[in-house]
């Protein structure tokens, strides 16, 4: 490490950072998190979603079920007051949306983060930070603004939101635009229950959507076109029952609001994710509308990619080559989900006569076209991301595995605990008929998905598919496939391991 104080510092305990952190430091990669808020868990936020192959990566860690207890599950969507979108059919366990406050993911990933050994450093903001060859040097402002240190860390994750100090530091431009401003959130208590769907619809110039917390809230985002206001502007429930009337038709009695504000919503992407040491993950790299709720599951995903990625390096299990697919696996994700979440903000949006003919139109197609609507649930949902192969390689290479099931009972994202990689093998053959009735033996304990090859425990485990089926599959931690071969053999897979597993 060349005298590095830290392998890795994190900037910002939001979700995307403490997922982060909890990875490495359940790898054994010594972290700690930076952040500018005293320590506190806020029960305001933005973010209320988790979409399935967040869950998929959560049970991969031991917490998806703990959440679904908290949370409530919706497996239907309706927009524009006609269409509706059926989860039910997604090719996963989690086959719906899960509505959870922001601070209740945050509460499970921190505890999760602090039990594997990561540190926590709150009231310390970054000023800024410089990087050589060796490592990073980061300027922080300990609490109350009376200290301040420099820390030396061998890589440094930017994961401290839309206004990131580190982005800054490294010189990235953000660009991109605000979309529409004067977007109001609120969380109420209603008389009237509207159902379990999640409601969203548009009625002339206003927009609303409306989704059930669990514990007697409901989260309110309201636009409306006339009033175009600075953030900062006072917000009261009588404006935020005045736009959920023009869209919804009624306010359902809304009482009580807990938490009202005020913001605008901005399209943005950084260039690049990777700056030399550097990293940039979740608000910090990318932010969109909130529409589809992708924002806080796209930032987890994130740190999913990135977190196995820098504990092989720091182990040195790959070369430094590896962080570079960072960029190119999760930049092209964070396009696609501005492009996806623009579009629907946009339809909501729509006034004209043309672009309201559009949305009907869309809308009629997606409720008709089976296909069409399953690709709109797989992008939202983000089980239906690839990553790109190299030519020639497998066509599962690159794709996300679902959670089968493998001989002895066990499940894939059971085994992927641990942030191994899992390499999924044909049952051997059946031995043939002995001659003689064989002598009494003990019976065999079935095949647990353990194990190792070529000694690499620890980092890697065995397993059978449950099926007959012939195909070679390694997983990567993050559960996307690493390589494939059909029935391939000993050496194959060998080599397939020693190359990414190292």
């Amino acid at each position: 490490m060349n005298g590095t104080t830290h392998p890795v510092l994190v900037v910002g305990s939001g979700p995307t950072g403490l997922l982060l952190a909890g990875d490495l430091a359940a790898a054994g990669v010594p972290v700690t998190v930076l952040e500018k808020r005293p320590r506190k868990t806020s029960n305001l936020s933005r973010a209320f979603v988790l979409h399935a192959r967040t869950l998929e990566q959560l049970d991969a860690r031991g917490l998806a079920d703990r959440l679904e207890g908290v949370g409530r599950p919706l497996d239907r969507l309706r927009l524009f007051g006609r269409l509706t979108v059926d989860l039910a059919a997604l090719p996963s366990r989690f086959n719906h949306l899960l509505v959870i406050p922001q601070y209740e993911v945050e509460r499970v990933l921190a505890r999760r983060a602090a039990d594997a050994g990561a540190e926590f450093r709150y009231g310390t903001e970054v000023t800024g930070l410089a990087q050589d060859a060796d490592g990073v040097t980061v300027m922080a402002r300990g609490p109350g603004g009376q200290r301040t240190e420099e820390l030396r860390a061998a890589y440094v994750v930017g994961a401290d939101g839309m206004r990131s100090t580190v982005r800054t530091a490294v010189g990235l431009p953000f660009p991109g635009r605000p979309v529409i401003r004067s977007v109001v959130l609120a969380d109420v208590r209603l008389a009237e229950e509207p159902g379990s769907l999640l409601t969203a619809d548009a009625v002339g110039d206003a927009f609303a959507f409306l989704a059930p917390f669990g514990d007697g809230y409901h989260r309110v985002i309201g636009w409306h076109r006339g009033r175009d206001v600075p953030d900062d502007e006072p917000l009261d429930l009588a404006e935020v029952k005045e736009i959920t009337r023009l869209a919804l038709g009624r306010d359902f009695g809304m009482h009580d609001a807990r938490w009202m504000s005020r913001f605008h919503s901005d399209e943005r992407q950084v260039p690049a994710y990777r700056v030399g040491r550097v990293f940039l993950a979740g608000d910090a790299a990318h932010v969109h509308t909130p529409a589809g709720g992708q924002g806080m599951n796209t930032g987890l995903q994130d740190a999913a990619n990135l977190s196995w990625k820098l504990a092989a390096v720091l182990h040195g299990h790959a070369s430094d080559g590896l962080l570079d697919t960072y960029q190119a696996e999760r930049h092209p994700v964070g396009r696609t989900v501005l492009r996806s979440s623009g579009g629907i903000i946009r339809l909501a949006m729509a006034k004209r006569p043309w672009t309201l003919a559009l949305r009907a139109a869309l809308t009629t197609a997606l409720d008709h076209v089976g296909p069409a609507r399953r690709a709109v649930a797989a992008q939202v949902t983000g089980i239906g991301y690839k990553y790109a192969a190299p030519r020639g390689s497998h066509p599962l290479t690159g794709r996300r595995v679902p959670d089968v099931t493998l001989a002895g009972g066990g499940r894939l994202h059971e085994a992927l605990r641990g942030g191994r990689f899992v390499l999924i093998v044909p049952k051997p053959p059946e031995p043939p008929e002995p001659p003689e009735p064989p002598e009494p033996q003990e019976p065999q304990e079935p095949h647990e998905p353990r194990g190792e090859w070529g000694g690499r425990e620890g980092r890697l485990a065995v397993a059978h598919w449950a099926s007959d089926r012939r195909t070679a599959v390694l997983v990567r931690p993050d559960g996307y496939v690493a390589w494939a071969a059909e029935a391939p053999g000993a050496r194959s897979v060998e080599a397939a391991v020693a190359a990414h597993v190292g």
